[in-house]
């Protein structure tokens, strides 16, 4: 089931499609993206030309019906009527396409007395003033109607609405015609500008294809453009990180096989050793001690693979509001056997009613751990029968016990990873403290460590190792 599972994946890895470089997906957004915002800007001008050849051409419809309005004023008098427009195609109408155009003039009783285009009839509309759109044989006329003021005259200028398309789309063919022609040396030189400008990213993926595993080195800037700056940042503080990671790593091996090296030899002889013991009294004081020296292992090796997994730790993963009580309930009850064994009392003070014991944002089970290396450490080394108490203040939290001062030399090495002060009795690895250190600036606190205020004793405070900001 499993192989078929893998070969199902492995089935799915090769038909999924790679994602797609960032240089391809640049360059299918510009070829999308500049034809349609060509596009847009064409519709633009379209709309615009429209409007100015409307415009220009209203005006002359309004010019040429006052000017008839007024010929046909001036000539009143003699009835003579103004000249119909010349033919289309004659020397005298030049270039001009008269069938697009039409004046229609009506007098006061709405005869028709001036239709200068034969086939095109202008509506009479005797209460038309200025323009309006009329269908005419089948297309539309846009035609301007002008009142005489003694209200004699009407007089009305057409022309075809078609006319002014062909003007709009002429103008802008004339235009689009060398955009459409640049366009594609337009895409080709903007995929050339995209290759330029990734060409940077290619220079730092060849780089880092072909570094070694272990070349953990900086990148260095160099020329790199300003959108790459905070990703080399970035990936220089990943290379940091990682190799002190390693560095971590090959402290806490070379650490592990010089530690574990001695209590292996030492097991191993004590086994040789039973091996060849017949007296009763003899061998049962031999298991004692292999039993004491595989306890020693053991020991060793939880608080080794304890110290591994905070050190892997960046940050707490399950931060909350810490309540110290069931905390401080779980460790007691873990180092209640060695406290019973040592014949010592635990003792736990709380702050006054009303005030909060250290306030903390934190990992819960981690400073399960902390705490219980705490005690168990105090534990070992204060005299048997004697008190270990764990104090809770406002800002901080003590342990304290009754065992010997130590000296400025030894109080100075305390927390070093395998470091146990000399004439201890109790078994021991040495890394309890470097796992308090740890989890302690995990969670934003330093450890000291001195005598109590007696002078006497040891105490172990944490505290918060800046002042936090009030609220």
């Amino acid at each position: 089931m499993n192989g078929q599972s893998v070969a199902e994946a492995n089935t799915a890895a090769r038909g999924r499609r790679p994602p797609m470089s960032l240089k391809r997906r640049l360059l299918l957004y510009l070829l999308l993206c500049a034809p349609a915002v060509w596009a847009v800007a064409m519709l633009v001008s379209v709309d615009r030309a429209r409007h100015e050849v409307n415009e220009l051409f209203d005006t002359e419809m309004i010019r040429l019906a006052r000017e008839v309005q007024a010929t046909i004023g001036s000539q009143e008098q003699s009835g003579a009527l103004p000249a119909p427009p010349p033919p289309e195609g004659s020397a005298e109408a030049g270039e001009a396409d008269v069938r697009d155009l039409a004046v229609a003039v009506w007098d006061a009783h709405g005869r028709r007395v001036l239709n200068d285009r034969e086939g095109v009839q202008l509506p009479h509309r005797p209460s038309a003033t200025g323009f309006v759109e009329e269908p005419l044989n089948g297309e539309s006329w846009r035609v301007y109607y002008l009142q005489s003021a003694s209200g004699e005259w009407l007089v009305a200028a057409g022309q075809r609405v078609n006319e002014r398309d062909e003007l709009v789309f002429d103008l802008t063919a004339s235009q689009a015609l060398p955009w459409l022609v640049v366009l594609p040396v337009l895409l080709l030189v903007m995929g050339w500008a995209v290759q330029r400008a990734l060409a940077p990213l290619d220079r730092l993926a060849t780089e880092l294809a072909g570094r070694e595993a272990d070349d953990l080195q900086p990148v260095a800037p160099g020329q790199a453009p300003g959108e790459l700056q905070p990703l080399l940042v970035a990936m220089n503080a990943l290379f940091g990180r990682i190799e002190e990671l390693l560095a971590r790593e090959r402290r806490f091996t070379a650490d592990a096989a010089h530690e574990l090296r001695t209590p292996l030899a030492v097991l191993r002889a004590q086994w040789d050793v039973h091996r060849h013991v017949n007296d009763p009294r003899e061998r049962m004081e031999s298991e004692e001690r292999l039993r004491a020296g595989f306890d020693r292992l053991e020991r060793l090796v939880t608080q080794m693979l304890a110290l591994s997994h905070v050190e892997s730790v960046a940050r707490p993963t399950q931060a909350a509001e810490i309540d110290w009580r069931p905390i401080v309930e779980q460790a007691m009850s873990d180092c209640l056997p060695l406290a019973e064994r040592r014949e010592i009392e635990l003792a736990c003070e709380w702050p006054p009613a009303g005030r909060h014991a250290m306030p903390l944002f934190g990992d819960a089970q981690l400073l399960a751990v902390l705490l219980r290396n705490l005690l168990d450490n105090a534990l070992r080394y204060a005299p048997a029968r004697s008190l270990v108490t764990l104090r809770f203040g406002d800002d901080r939290m003590e342990v304290e016990n009754d065992g010997e001062p130590l000296n400025a030399d030894e109080l100075s090495r305390i927390g070093e990873r395998f470091y146990r002060p000399q004439g201890q009795q109790e078994t021991g690895s040495g890394l309890g403290l470097s796992i308090v250190r740890r989890i302690a600036a995990l969670h934003g606190l330093e450890v000291s460590f001195g005598p109590r205020v007696d002078g006497r004793g040891m105490r172990v405070t944490l505290s918060f190792a800046a002042p936090r900001s009030a609220g």
